[in-house]
């Protein structure tokens, strides 16, 4: 799959929590790399996204995924789960596909715009803005709350 680019500045604030600010503080430098890396994997599991097997390695602001998984949709989920995170810079997707497919189309959130705006772009119909929300699922919980930077599937139709 390769990488993915990502707003490092943008996206949940998963490390930013006192809880997580104390672990890194406390841990050794040869350690805060697992940390960050666990964090993310957690957020993956949070959000019942479907692997068979996940490692999450991470190096300053990249983060590596290997394993397998059924489905390119799984794997380009769990891609944009981590990706999406204030801090993460860029995503190395090595997931094994048993399933491969065409890979979706990436979209960066500009200020402005709205699900239906990007479904007129890729699909020439605003009314379909339904099959993006449903694309990138379960990182989105209402149509209506994306922000600039985020990264979205657009899968073909």
């Amino acid at each position: 799959m390769g990488l993915i680019s990502f707003m490092k500045g943008v996206g949940e604030k998963l490390f930013g929590n006192k809880e997580e600010e104390a672990k890194v503080a406390a841990a050794k430098p040869e350690e805060v790399e697992p940390l960050r890396a666990s964090a993310l994997l957690q957020k993956v599991k949070s959000l019942g996204l479907a692997y068979q097997t996940l490692t999450v390695k991470t190096a300053g602001s990249t983060v590596v995924l290997e394993g397998q998984v059924e489905n390119q949709e799984d794997a380009e989920k769990i891609a944009l789960a981590v990706g999406n995170v204030e801090g993460v810079d860029q995503v190395d997707n090595r997931l094994q596909v048993a399933a491969p497919k065409p890979e979706a189309q990436y979209h960066t959130v500009e200020k402005g715009d709205t699900l239906s705006k990007i479904a007129q772009t890729y699909y020439g119909d605003m009314m379909k803005y339904p099959v993006i929300f449903e694309a990138n699922k379960p990182m989105l919980t209402n149509p209506d709350l994306i922000y600039p930077g985020q990264v979205l599937r657009i899968p073909a139709l």
